[in-house]
Protein backbone atom coordinates (compact mmCIF):
# COMPACT_ATOMS: atom_id res chain seq x y z
CA UNK A 1 0.00 0.00 0.00
CA UNK A 2 1.19 3.17 -0.94
CA UNK A 3 1.68 6.65 1.33
CA UNK A 4 -1.33 8.37 -0.17
CA UNK A 5 -3.45 5.12 0.17
CA UNK A 6 -2.37 4.60 4.05
CA UNK A 7 -3.19 8.72 4.72
CA UNK A 8 -6.35 8.87 7.28
CA UNK A 9 -7.28 12.65 7.35
CA UNK A 10 -8.30 13.97 10.06
CA UNK A 11 -12.01 16.02 10.45
CA UNK A 12 -11.44 18.20 13.38
CA UNK A 13 -15.57 19.26 12.64
CA UNK A 14 -16.21 16.43 14.17
CA UNK A 15 -13.03 15.37 16.08
CA UNK A 16 -13.03 11.88 14.04
CA UNK A 17 -11.31 10.69 11.30
CA UNK A 18 -12.91 9.96 7.78
CA UNK A 19 -12.57 6.27 8.43
CA UNK A 20 -14.64 6.47 11.66
CA UNK A 21 -17.29 8.38 10.25
CA UNK A 22 -20.27 6.42 11.85
CA UNK A 23 -18.80 7.12 15.03
CA UNK A 24 -21.12 8.90 17.91
CA UNK A 25 -22.77 12.17 17.62
CA UNK A 26 -21.65 13.20 21.31
CA UNK A 27 -17.89 13.13 19.99
CA UNK A 28 -18.04 16.62 18.12
CA UNK A 29 -16.83 19.64 19.13
CA UNK A 30 -19.26 21.60 21.01
CA UNK A 31 -20.73 24.59 19.85
CA UNK A 32 -21.29 27.86 21.45
CA UNK A 33 -23.96 29.52 21.54
CA UNK A 34 -22.95 32.99 22.74
CA UNK A 35 -24.94 32.63 25.86
CA UNK A 36 -23.29 34.19 28.94
CA UNK A 37 -25.02 31.57 31.23
CA UNK A 38 -24.09 28.58 28.88
CA UNK A 39 -20.25 29.90 28.70
CA UNK A 40 -18.91 27.67 31.58
CA UNK A 41 -20.60 24.76 30.52
CA UNK A 42 -19.22 25.36 27.04
CA UNK A 43 -15.75 25.71 28.09
CA UNK A 44 -15.87 22.44 30.81
CA UNK A 45 -16.96 20.65 27.20
CA UNK A 46 -14.11 22.53 25.29
CA UNK A 47 -11.04 21.55 27.55
CA UNK A 48 -12.13 17.76 28.02
CA UNK A 49 -12.85 17.53 24.22
CA UNK A 50 -9.42 18.39 23.22
CA UNK A 51 -7.63 16.96 25.95
CA UNK A 52 -9.45 13.86 24.63
CA UNK A 53 -8.11 14.36 21.08
CA UNK A 54 -4.55 15.35 22.37
CA UNK A 55 -3.47 16.67 25.86
CA UNK A 56 -0.35 18.74 23.95
CA UNK A 57 -3.46 20.68 22.15
CA UNK A 58 -4.72 22.55 25.40
CA UNK A 59 -1.21 23.30 27.05
CA UNK A 60 -1.07 25.45 23.74
CA UNK A 61 -4.48 26.91 24.25
CA UNK A 62 -3.56 28.05 27.80
CA UNK A 63 0.53 28.79 27.31
CA UNK A 64 0.53 30.01 23.89
CA UNK A 65 3.21 29.48 21.31
CA UNK A 66 4.65 32.29 19.30
CA UNK A 67 6.67 31.99 15.88
CA UNK A 68 8.63 34.52 13.90
CA UNK A 69 7.09 36.02 11.20
CA UNK A 70 3.67 35.01 11.48
CA UNK A 71 0.93 37.39 10.35
CA UNK A 72 -2.24 38.87 12.60
CA UNK A 73 -4.28 36.08 11.36
CA UNK A 74 -1.47 33.07 12.59
CA UNK A 75 -0.03 32.78 8.76
CA UNK A 76 3.60 32.20 8.43
CA UNK A 77 4.21 32.37 4.68
CA UNK A 78 6.32 29.40 2.80
CA UNK A 79 9.85 30.85 2.92
CA UNK A 80 9.49 31.48 6.78
CA UNK A 81 8.12 28.10 7.11
CA UNK A 82 11.24 26.33 5.54
CA UNK A 83 13.40 28.17 8.27
CA UNK A 84 11.39 26.52 10.79
CA UNK A 85 13.16 23.56 12.89
CA UNK A 86 11.40 20.27 12.61
CA UNK A 87 10.15 20.69 16.10
CA UNK A 88 9.02 23.83 15.26
CA UNK A 89 7.11 22.60 12.70
CA UNK A 90 5.26 19.99 14.71
CA UNK A 91 4.47 22.63 17.26
CA UNK A 92 3.17 24.71 14.65
CA UNK A 93 1.07 22.33 13.11
CA UNK A 94 -0.34 21.41 16.18
CA UNK A 95 -1.30 24.98 17.16
CA UNK A 96 -3.08 25.41 13.95
CA UNK A 97 -5.09 22.01 14.51
CA UNK A 98 -6.19 23.18 17.81
CA UNK A 99 -7.38 26.92 16.69
CA UNK A 100 -9.24 24.77 13.77
CA UNK A 101 -10.66 23.45 16.41
CA UNK A 102 -11.64 26.34 18.59
CA UNK A 103 -12.67 28.32 15.66
CA UNK A 104 -15.33 25.76 14.70
CA UNK A 105 -17.00 26.17 17.57
CA UNK A 106 -18.28 29.32 17.31
CA UNK A 107 -20.01 31.52 14.98
CA UNK A 108 -18.52 33.71 12.04
CA UNK A 109 -20.30 37.06 13.82
CA UNK A 110 -18.07 35.65 17.11
CA UNK A 111 -15.08 34.83 15.32
CA UNK A 112 -15.19 38.58 13.99
CA UNK A 113 -15.27 40.48 16.96
CA UNK A 114 -11.96 38.70 18.06
CA UNK A 115 -9.42 41.45 17.68
CA UNK A 116 -5.95 38.99 18.10
CA UNK A 117 -6.39 35.99 15.88
CA UNK A 118 -3.05 34.79 15.32
CA UNK A 119 -2.98 32.61 18.39
CA UNK A 120 -5.40 30.55 19.49
CA UNK A 121 -4.48 31.28 23.15
CA UNK A 122 -5.65 35.22 22.25
CA UNK A 123 -8.78 33.74 20.78
CA UNK A 124 -9.65 31.57 24.26
CA UNK A 125 -8.65 34.32 26.79
CA UNK A 126 -10.98 36.81 24.08
CA UNK A 127 -13.82 35.06 24.46
CA UNK A 128 -13.33 34.27 28.30
CA UNK A 129 -12.77 37.85 29.05
CA UNK A 130 -15.77 39.20 26.99
CA UNK A 131 -18.34 36.19 28.46
CA UNK A 132 -17.14 36.13 32.07
CA UNK A 133 -15.64 39.06 32.53
CA UNK A 134 -12.82 40.99 34.74
CA UNK A 135 -12.26 40.34 38.45
CA UNK A 136 -14.71 42.58 39.02
CA UNK A 137 -17.46 41.54 37.18
CA UNK A 138 -16.58 38.30 38.09
CA UNK A 139 -17.22 38.99 41.84
CA UNK A 140 -20.83 40.87 41.23
CA UNK A 141 -21.52 37.09 39.15
CA UNK A 142 -20.40 35.34 41.96
CA UNK A 143 -22.42 37.80 44.39
CA UNK A 144 -25.08 37.54 42.43
CA UNK A 145 -25.55 33.77 42.45
CA UNK A 146 -25.09 33.89 46.33
CA UNK A 147 -28.12 35.84 46.72
CA UNK A 148 -29.79 33.51 44.22
CA UNK A 149 -28.59 30.57 46.74
CA UNK A 150 -29.85 31.73 49.50
CA UNK A 151 -33.66 32.77 48.24
CA UNK A 152 -33.83 28.99 46.22
CA UNK A 153 -37.23 27.59 46.61
CA UNK A 154 -39.13 24.88 45.26
CA UNK A 155 -42.03 26.26 43.04
CA UNK A 156 -45.44 24.61 44.16
CA UNK A 157 -46.35 23.24 40.60
CA UNK A 158 -42.57 21.75 40.71
CA UNK A 159 -41.23 18.13 41.07
CA UNK A 160 -38.39 17.27 42.43
CA UNK A 161 -36.34 16.23 38.97
CA UNK A 162 -37.00 20.00 37.68
CA UNK A 163 -36.46 21.40 41.28
CA UNK A 164 -32.86 19.83 41.31
CA UNK A 165 -32.06 20.69 37.87
CA UNK A 166 -32.40 24.29 38.53
CA UNK A 167 -30.56 23.86 42.05
CA UNK A 168 -27.38 21.91 40.23
CA UNK A 169 -27.01 24.76 37.45
CA UNK A 170 -27.24 27.66 40.29
CA UNK A 171 -24.59 25.25 41.88
CA UNK A 172 -22.35 25.07 39.00
CA UNK A 173 -22.65 28.84 38.52
CA UNK A 174 -21.03 29.23 42.08
CA UNK A 175 -18.74 26.36 41.67
CA UNK A 176 -17.15 27.48 38.40
CA UNK A 177 -17.12 31.69 40.07
CA UNK A 178 -15.34 29.12 43.27
CA UNK A 179 -18.23 30.33 45.48
CA UNK A 180 -19.01 26.56 46.33
CA UNK A 181 -20.70 25.35 49.15
CA UNK A 182 -20.36 21.65 51.35
CA UNK A 183 -22.35 18.90 50.53
CA UNK A 184 -24.28 19.32 53.73
CA UNK A 185 -25.11 23.06 53.29
CA UNK A 186 -26.79 21.78 49.82
CA UNK A 187 -28.75 18.90 51.75
CA UNK A 188 -30.11 21.82 54.34
CA UNK A 189 -30.86 24.29 51.65
CA UNK A 190 -33.43 21.48 49.40
CA UNK A 191 -34.78 20.76 52.93
CA UNK A 192 -35.47 24.25 53.54
CA UNK A 193 -36.58 25.00 49.94
CA UNK A 194 -39.53 22.48 49.95
CA UNK A 195 -43.16 23.31 50.27
CA UNK A 196 -45.10 23.21 53.84
CA UNK A 197 -46.95 19.95 52.54
CA UNK A 198 -42.84 18.78 52.50
CA UNK A 199 -42.75 19.05 56.46
CA UNK A 200 -43.42 15.55 57.64
CA UNK A 201 -41.31 14.06 55.61
CA UNK A 202 -38.40 17.02 56.30
CA UNK A 203 -38.98 16.21 60.10
CA UNK A 204 -38.62 12.47 59.81
CA UNK A 205 -35.32 12.46 57.31
CA UNK A 206 -33.75 15.07 59.83
CA UNK A 207 -34.31 12.88 62.89
CA UNK A 208 -33.44 9.37 61.08
CA UNK A 209 -30.35 10.71 59.20
CA UNK A 210 -27.30 12.95 60.14
CA UNK A 211 -27.28 15.70 57.44
CA UNK A 212 -23.39 15.71 57.24
CA UNK A 213 -23.48 12.12 56.20
CA UNK A 214 -26.31 12.45 53.57
CA UNK A 215 -25.21 12.86 49.87
CA UNK A 216 -27.07 14.71 47.19
CA UNK A 217 -28.10 11.17 45.58
CA UNK A 218 -29.30 9.78 48.14
CA UNK A 219 -31.50 12.73 49.48
CA UNK A 220 -33.00 12.91 45.99
CA UNK A 221 -33.76 9.74 45.74
CA UNK A 222 -35.52 9.58 49.01
CA UNK A 223 -37.73 12.70 47.81
CA UNK A 224 -38.52 11.19 44.45
CA UNK A 225 -39.73 8.19 46.56
CA UNK A 226 -41.71 10.73 48.39
CA UNK A 227 -43.16 12.30 45.51
CA UNK A 228 -44.50 9.16 44.11
CA UNK A 229 -46.34 8.07 47.55
CA UNK A 230 -47.82 12.06 47.47
CA UNK A 231 -48.98 11.71 43.73
CA UNK A 232 -50.98 8.44 44.59
CA UNK A 233 -52.54 9.86 47.60
CA UNK A 234 -53.45 13.14 46.11
CA UNK A 235 -56.26 11.73 43.86
CA UNK A 236 -57.85 10.50 47.37
CA UNK A 237 -57.49 13.76 49.23
CA UNK A 238 -58.96 15.56 46.04
CA UNK A 239 -62.39 13.25 46.43
CA UNK A 240 -61.87 14.05 50.24
CA UNK A 241 -62.33 17.54 49.71
CA UNK A 242 -64.68 17.36 47.69
CA UNK A 243 -66.99 14.84 49.47
CA UNK A 244 -66.76 17.66 52.24
CA UNK A 245 -67.13 20.79 50.46
CA UNK A 246 -70.60 18.84 49.25
CA UNK A 247 -71.59 18.19 52.69
CA UNK A 248 -71.99 21.85 53.01
CA UNK A 249 -73.72 22.29 49.75
CA UNK A 250 -77.32 19.96 50.98
CA UNK A 251 -77.99 22.07 53.90
CA UNK A 252 -78.02 25.15 52.17
CA UNK A 253 -80.03 23.79 49.25
CA UNK A 254 -82.60 22.32 51.26
CA UNK A 255 -82.94 25.93 52.98
CA UNK A 256 -83.13 27.58 49.64
CA UNK A 257 -86.34 25.01 48.77
CA UNK A 258 -87.70 25.41 51.87
CA UNK A 259 -87.64 29.19 51.15
CA UNK A 260 -89.28 28.35 47.43
CA UNK A 261 -91.86 26.06 49.26
CA UNK A 262 -93.13 28.80 51.55
CA UNK A 263 -92.86 31.76 49.20
CA UNK A 264 -95.27 29.42 46.52
CA UNK A 265 -97.86 28.15 49.45
CA UNK A 266 -98.27 32.10 50.93
CA UNK A 267 -98.35 33.59 47.19
CA UNK A 268 -102.08 33.81 46.74
CA UNK A 269 -103.05 35.13 50.40
CA UNK A 270 -99.42 37.42 50.66
CA UNK A 271 -100.72 40.25 50.10
CA UNK A 272 -103.73 40.63 52.51
CA UNK A 273 -101.62 39.36 55.28
CA UNK A 274 -99.28 41.88 54.56
CA UNK A 275 -101.81 44.36 54.57
CA UNK A 276 -103.51 42.98 57.72
CA UNK A 277 -99.51 43.04 59.36
CA UNK A 278 -99.16 46.77 57.88
CA UNK A 279 -102.57 48.03 59.84
CA UNK A 280 -101.99 46.33 63.22
CA UNK A 281 -98.36 48.18 63.01
CA UNK A 282 -99.91 51.57 62.07
CA UNK A 283 -102.83 51.22 65.35
CA UNK A 284 -99.95 49.87 67.55
CA UNK A 285 -97.75 53.33 66.41
CA UNK A 286 -101.56 55.59 66.99
CA UNK A 287 -102.22 54.16 70.08
CA UNK A 288 -98.78 54.77 71.32
CA UNK A 289 -98.46 58.11 70.33
CA UNK A 290 -102.07 58.59 71.47
CA UNK A 291 -101.38 58.05 74.91
CA UNK A 292 -98.01 59.97 74.38
CA UNK A 293 -99.88 62.84 73.43
CA UNK A 294 -102.86 62.88 76.23
CA UNK A 295 -100.12 62.88 78.59
CA UNK A 296 -98.50 65.62 77.16
CA UNK A 297 -101.77 67.63 76.89
CA UNK A 298 -103.05 66.35 80.06
CA UNK A 299 -99.95 67.84 82.14
CA UNK A 300 -99.92 71.32 79.57
CA UNK A 301 -103.53 71.73 80.68
CA UNK A 302 -103.56 71.03 84.36
CA UNK A 303 -100.18 73.20 84.77
CA UNK A 304 -101.84 75.66 83.09
CA UNK A 305 -104.93 75.64 85.38
CA UNK A 306 -102.54 75.84 88.00
CA UNK A 307 -100.69 78.80 86.91
CA UNK A 308 -104.56 80.58 86.28
CA UNK A 309 -105.35 79.61 89.58
CA UNK A 310 -102.29 80.65 91.18
CA UNK A 311 -102.95 84.07 89.27
CA UNK A 312 -106.42 84.29 90.90
CA UNK A 313 -104.89 84.60 94.95
CA UNK A 314 -107.16 86.37 97.23
CA UNK A 315 -104.52 88.62 99.45
CA UNK A 316 -107.32 88.96 102.12
CA UNK A 317 -108.32 85.16 102.66
CA UNK A 318 -105.03 83.91 100.61
CA UNK A 319 -107.29 81.76 98.98
CA UNK A 320 -106.95 80.92 95.16
CA UNK A 321 -110.24 81.60 92.72
CA UNK A 322 -110.82 85.20 93.08
CA UNK A 323 -109.60 88.40 93.71
CA UNK A 324 -109.83 90.75 97.32
CA UNK A 325 -112.64 92.78 95.80
CA UNK A 326 -114.68 89.86 95.17
CA UNK A 327 -113.88 88.17 98.72
CA UNK A 328 -116.87 86.91 100.66
CA UNK A 329 -115.47 86.91 103.84
CA UNK A 330 -114.13 90.80 103.49
CA UNK A 331 -118.16 90.91 102.15
CA UNK A 332 -119.39 89.59 105.23
CA UNK A 333 -116.77 91.95 107.86
CA UNK A 334 -118.46 94.77 106.02
CA UNK A 335 -122.16 93.40 106.76
CA UNK A 336 -120.85 93.15 110.41
CA UNK A 337 -121.83 89.37 110.33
Amino acid sequence: MDEEGARINFNYNTSTSDSASGSDKSDRTPFFNEDFVMFPFWKTNMYSHIIGIDDELWYIVEEGVQFQNMDEEGVVNIANWKLFTAEQKKQFKKHHKVKSILTKSISHSEFLKIFNKSSVKFIWDSLCSTYEGNEQVHEAKANLLVHRYELFKMKEDEDIETMFARFQTLVSGLQVLKKSYTVPDHVRKILRSLPVKWRPKITVFQEAKNLKDVTLESLISSLRSHEMELQVDEPAMKIKYVALSSTKIPFKTLKAKEVELGEEETTEDGSDEEMTLMIRRFQQWARKNNNFSNRSSGSRSSSSKDKKEEQLRCYNCNKTGHFIADCPESSLKDKGI
